[in-house]
Parts: structure tokens; C-alpha cells; sequence
């Protein structure tokens, strides 16, 4: 009965999402329209800017898996991975994610190609990109905006929140799915 309920709600979550913003934005006068365009024009100007990375992104990583790069770093870390549990396909994924966001989901792109998103590899990609931050990225942001010289713990302790995301959501596949 509850998973009944559940499937249901799923089904009607979008559009009671979507007619809540549009009543809520009736109510407060604002013309939704002008809004959905101009929401619309910002969003292809961010598609166009962020284009030519993804391209050179997609390029490297395609490079280094047919090189063999890639499969090389796998097969020298599987016997670490495989006591883990952690499938080795995902090894590039878990090393690109702290460095670049774009890259990583270069990396996740590559893996749901290769191996399908209803594999147990592109579940376990899948949730790890959504549980681990671009850490490298991230810091110099906001280290940068208020001039933080010197990160002394952000480093291990951020690598360390790295690595129990891979874990926990390897644990979390491996009990759902």
C-alpha cells in the first residue's frame, strides 16, 4: 500500500511542482512568460560559454581510454578496489570528481555509454557524482573570494569526505540494488 502511495506521488511530484511555481508566481504579479524566456536566454548563454570545455573534456577522456591510460590505472588499483567492493570502472570517475566538475561528468557520460545507466557501474557513477564535490574547484572559489592563504586541514579533510562518498555510495547500490 505505501509503495502504491509512493509510485503515485513520484508520478504527480512534477506537476504539482510546476502548477505550484505557476500559481505562485501568478499570485505575486510576476509575468511568467517574460520570466521563462529571459530564464531560457540565460541558460542557452551558459550552454554556448561552457560548450568548447565540455568538447575538450570529452576529446581528453576519449583520448586516454583509447590509449589505454585509463584501463591501465583500473587493472593496477582492481586488487584495492575489488576488497572495497568498488567496481573499477568507476576509478575514473572518482579521481576526475574532485578536480573538475565538467570533467567528471565527461567521465559519467563515458561510463553510462559504455556500460548503461541500469548497470550496477553507471548506478554506482551515478550516485557517487551526485555525493562527491569538486573539491579543488570549490576551494579556490570561495578560498579566493575571502583570501584564505592557507588551507592546512580543508585538503585531507575534504580528500577524506571524497573517499567516504565512493564508499557510502557503493554501499548504498550494493543494498538497493
Amino acid at each position: 500500500m505505501i509503495l502504491k502511495s509512493l509510485s503515485y506521488l513520484s508520478i504527480l511530484a512534477i506537476p504539482i511542482m510546476f502548477t505550484a511555481i505557476l500559481v505562485h508566481g501568478y499570485i505575486k504579479g510576476v509575468n511568467l512568460y517574460d520570466a521563462f524566456v529571459e530564464g531560457a536566454s540565460e541558460g542557452f548563454k551558459t550552454a554556448i560559454r561552457i560548450m568548447p570545455y565540455l568538447v575538450a573534456i570529452f576529446i581528453v577522456i576519449g583520448l586516454l581510454r583509447k590509449s589505454g591510460s585509463i584501463d591501465m590505472l583500473v587493472v593496477l588499483l582492481q586488487p584495492i578496489t575489488t576488497r572495497l567492493g568498488i567496481p573499477g570502472e568507476i576509478l575514473p570517475l572518482a579521481l576526475m570528481r574532485p578536480i573538475s566538475g565538467s570533467g567528471a561528468l565527461g567521465v559519467l557520460q563515458d561510463i553510462l555509454t559504455t556500460y548503461g545507466p541500469d548497470s550496477f557501474v553507471g548506478r554506482v557513477a551515478s550516485t557517487m557524482m551526485g555525493s562527491a564535490e569538486t573539491i579543488f574547484y570549490t576551494m579556490a572559489v570561495y578560498f579566493g573570494a575571502i583570501g584564505v592563504k592557507n588551507s592546512r586541514h580543508t585538503v585531507p579533510s575534504a580528500l577524506i569526505a571524497h573517499f567516504a562518498a565512493i564508499i557510502a555510495a557503493v554501499f548504498v547500490c550494493h543494498m538497493m540494488f
